[in-house]
């Protein structure tokens, strides 16, 4: 069951939902912190936040900062803190982008 405005979103363009779910091949950077060579946007999303769950690096003060280890800040830009929101763009930006 999807929720309708996800359901209105894929319908509408389903070029989003693409670039999401297509596979792609990882720098070596994510490579390493992913342990797969390949991998999905959205899958690659989830395996950061899975890693930020697992080791306790949301700040207790402020669930909405990620602090960072030395591990996450490689692959978040040598940040030491980064705010929720900016968690998926700067995944992004170890992807290629896609040809209109």
């Amino acid at each position: 069951m999807l929720p309708q405005l996800t359901k209105k979103t894929i319908t509408e363009n389903p070029k989003k939902l693409a670039s999401l779910i297509d596979l792609a091949n990882l720098p070596s950077t994510l490579r390493d912190f992913v342990g797969q060579s390949q991998i999905s946007r959205l899958r690659c999303f989830m395996h950061v936040w899975s890693y930020i769950k697992a080791n306790n690096l949301q700040d207790p003060n402020n669930k909405n900062v990620v602090n960072c280890d030395e591990k996450l800040s490689k692959i978040l830009l040598g940040k030491s803190q980064v705010e929720l929101v900016e968690l998926p763009m700067l995944v992004k930006l170890h992807f290629p982008k896609e040809p209109k």
